[in-house]
């Protein structure tokens, strides 16, 4: 009997999960069906009843994208930590009348970097840009990968220090302005988690950050070389990537999580990859 999965989000027209799941069912030889739901914004409850709709018609999990992953997170049962830390959902699954909440963004970033991209966050220096949604999400992973140093940087500095402070005792975390990373030396991983290439924007950091030996990561994806990017490249850097690994790698893990089988990526990374220059 086939399970059903899905996507939710609005406007959802240009998700690539469809694709991705539906090659991971073939390559895996799944029995699944995976759709795309644009879900309600207006009334407040609309997304809570598509989503039970969808569980009661016999559902097995979803995927959460914008604008509905602090929802997602707020209607479930049962919460991971990651989710719990993030205080967002990427991934519910349904069991027993229940709703379990997951955040695998994170955790899809830390393989990407890590295993596609055959760069280590052990003993290393780790600069996150940003302490929205992405980076919270980010922040439980990236410790357990026992970088040297991780260091979240933000506008707002207030921001980056409650969320420091949410996982002290976990590795060697420190929050800062953007204004401080003149005097912070270099850093073997430069991470984009802020919004500004969405709008082409760059956020407000010095060249000094990068080191031509470690690497810039933007976790935007198909938009080629963002400011970022281009920041990054000037300064020297010749390892750069996009976010279009992560995007796979945490679909994956969602994968795994619903059906207990770990697909093949690299075939779906490389057909989704747009040449970054």
């Amino acid at each position: 009997m086939t399970d059903h999965y899905a996507v939710i989000g609005n406007p959802i027209s240009h998700t690539k999960s469809p694709l991705i799941h539906g090659l991971f069912a073939q390559a895996a030889q799944q029995d699944m069906q995976y759709t795309a739901i644009e879900g309600p914004v207006e009334p407040d409850t609309a997304f809570a009843d598509v989503v039970r709709a969808f569980a009661t018609g016999g559902g097995k999990g979803m995927n959460v994208t914008a604008p509905f992953k602090l929802k997602a997170f707020a209607m479930a049962d049962e919460r991971s930590e990651r989710a719990t830390l993030a205080g967002a959902a990427n991934a519910l699954k349904f069991e027993g009348g229940r709703i379990l909440a997951e955040n695998f963004d994170g955790m899809g970033l830390v393989r990407d970097i890590e295993i596609n991209l055959a760069r280590p966050m052990a003993g290393k220096r780790v600069l996150l840009l940003g302490a929205g949604g992405a980076a919270r999400g980010a922040l439980l992973p990236f410790l357990a990968a026992e970088p040297a140093q991780l260091v979240i940087a933000n506008r707002d500095v207030a921001k980056a220090q409650a969320l420091a402070a949410q996982v002290a005792g976990r590795g060697p975390i420190v929050a800062c302005r953007y204004a401080d990373l003149e005097a912070m030396g270099r850093f073997d991983l430069v991470v984009n988690a802020t919004s500004a290439s969405l709008t082409g924007d760059l956020p407000p950091v010095p060249p000094s950050i990068f080191s031509p030996e470690g690497m810039a990561y933007e976790l935007a994806y198909g938009k080629r070389l963002t400011p970022f990017l281009r920041l990054a490249r000037n300064a020297g850097v010749r390892n750069i990537a996009d976010g279009v690994g992560m995007l796979v790698e945490q679909a994956a893990e969602a994968f795994v999580w619903w059906r207990g089988v770990r697909p093949d990526t690299r075939p779906v990374i490389d057909r989704l990859t747009v040449p970054l220059d």
